[in-house]
């Protein structure tokens, strides 16, 4: 009983220091003097160099700072890192972390990301906001789901269709084989090299001269007319909505993506991306395998401008959405002063989804007694949303050059129609080999010839001249039904007549009716006149 009461008397002893030390902090920092570390990252912090050597504290970290000098009545001095580093370097002056936990500094004013490696060196305020890293990268030309006339069926597609194509006329081959064989009557087998051209000619919608008789191969081919005929009318209806309200889509879409197709990306050196990255626990340690590969680096520039040529040259840019923004809409900005047309502003755009998201604070030292007072101030301020308010406050309230432009006018390139000039240039490379090998198998090799014995021919009210051969599967020939020996004679003393202001020949015929022919028109080359 004794212990208890002892313990709770020093419970009580030790909350009433804690409070008594926490009315005491403002007059401790009442007229002091505080180091304040930041560093170069717009538009949240960065620091311009006056032409005495002075310091100065811009973004929004020191809007917070100027709010907390009013009210704690303090002043300050700007610190920065040599080598505008969040953690890292060999020297403690090096990095703003490594200023915080060496105590060189009071506390740094910049958004910092609360990620393992930092917890551990400094103690964090309050937290201030979400920092959302994306993905920045060079606007591809045409959108990632294809263009032209491969755009309206994936790869899949297009490959099963393929196989259908090749396969389908061997199918009807085989069932026709084998239905000849257990159903003997007179339809034959078709062959394959008939089967194919059929398979080929209802592909692009053209007749055949085959006409089965059995209603299994009539199956067949209607099956296969059918699977043309929706095919067609699917890839027709995606084709203009593709050409007209596509909506346009990246390569890279997730930081999966990086790794997957072996894109080239870049981030700050010593920030919180390499730090993530490098760390075994993290979600997205997978990607520390392309720094060994030298597709993924780190940099330090003091300007981010100086990232654009990398980008420009085709390198994915990983950096905080806020520090995107403001360098998209600089660019856009400069751009438009330059006189550069709408259409070729936005030379930039950022992937849909993002690289990782992390609460961020300012940071203090492990001893630090600041952050029970400040953290009181920050919650005000964070409820009020003037955080929100200022990391946006310069930057328009439309997105800045977003992925789809919505243009009006959709004019087709020649990337629409490069599968065109791609077909054309097959077929006639196609064509010049088959008849290059016409020409060596007809003349240097030497093939026999063998007989074969002519079927009986099928006669028909058209054979009315016996040296007349024809194809039952096509019309007769003209000679079968007007000739030399056609039904009409037409002689050089033939009469003409001129009726109604056109003049005529007048045939007679065997049976001795006549008939008026026309004269000097296109039909009368319908007719032959005898010699």
């Amino acid at each position: 009983m004794v212990l208890i009461i002892l313990i709770n008397v020093s419970l009580d002893v030790q909350e009433k220091l804690k409070v008594s030390k926490f009315n005491n902090l403002p007059n401790y920092v009442n007229g002091t003097h505080l180091k304040i570390g930041t560093y170069n990252n717009r538009p949240l912090s960065w620091v311009d160099v006056s032409e005495n050597g002075t310091l100065t504290g811009n973004g929004v970290a020191f809007i917070l700072v100027d709010i907390l000098q009013k009210k704690f009545n303090f002043t300050y001095e700007v610190v920065v890192p040599e080598r505008n580093f969040e953690m890292g370097g060999v020297n403690p002056v090096d990095s703003l972390i490594s200023l915080v936990n060496n105590s060189m500094v009071d506390f740094a004013a910049a958004f910092l990301p609360k990620i393992g490696m930092y917890v551990d060196k400094v103690k964090f305020s309050y937290d201030l906001d979400e920092g959302v890293w994306m993905m920045m990268l060079k606007r591809p030309k045409e959108s990632a789901a294809g263009s032209g006339l491969l755009a309206p069926f994936n790869n899949a597609v297009w490959y099963l269709i393929l196989v259908a194509v090749l396969s389908y006329g061997p199918c009807i081959t085989l069932l026709t084989k084998l239905r000849s064989k257990l159903i003997p009557d007179k339809e034959r087998p078709i062959r394959v090299y008939p089967s194919f051209w059929f398979v080929y000619g209802a592909f692009i919608k053209q007749g055949t001269n085959l006409s089965p008789e059995a209603n299994t191969t009539r199956v067949l081919f209607t099956t296969w007319w059918l699977f043309i005929i929706l095919l067609s009318a699917f890839y027709t209806a995606n084709l203009t909505a593709f050409l007209t309200l596509s909506k346009f889509t990246l390569d890279i879409e997730y930081p999966l993506d990086l790794y997957k197709k072996n894109y080239r990306w870049i981030a700050s050196e010593g920030s919180a991306v390499e730090f993530v990255v490098t760390n075994p626990s993290e979600d997205i340690n997978y990607l520390s395998r392309m720094i060994a590969t030298g597709r993924a680096q780190f940099k330090s520039f003091s300007n981010d401008y100086d990232y654009l040529p990398l980008v420009q040259s085709g390198v994915v840019l990983v950096k905080e959405q806020t520090a995107i923004d403001d360098l998209m809409y600089s660019d856009y900005l400069m751009k438009a002063r330059e006189g550069v047309e709408e259409t070729d502003r936005c030379t930039y755009v950022v992937a849909p989804n993002a690289f990782m998201r992390k609460v961020r604070g300012f940071a203090y030292p492990k001893n630090s007694s600041l952050p029970l007072l400040f953290d009181s101030v920050f919650n005000f301020i964070l409820q009020a949303g003037i955080i929100d308010y200022l990391e946006r406050r310069d930057l328009p309230t439309t997105k800045i050059c977003p992925l789809d432009l919505q243009s009006k006018d959709r004019q087709l390139r020649n990337s629409d129609l490069m599968m065109t000039y791609m077909i054309m240039i097959v077929g006639l490379s196609a064509a010049v080999a088959i008849f290059i090998g016409e020409v060596i198998v007809k003349r240097y090799i030497p093939v026999k010839v063998t007989k074969i014995k002519k079927s009986k021919h099928k006669k028909t009210k058209f054979d009315d001249n016996p040296k007349i051969y024809y194809d039952d599967s096509r019309p007769p020939p003209y000679e079968s039904i007007f000739g030399k020996n056609g039904k009409f004679k037409v002689t050089e003393n033939s009469k003409r007549r001129i009726i109604n202001g056109r003049e005529y020949l007048i045939a007679k015929a065997s049976n001795g009716d006549t008939r008026l022919i026309p004269v000097r028109t296109p039909s009368a080359f319908l007719y032959y006149r005898d010699q």
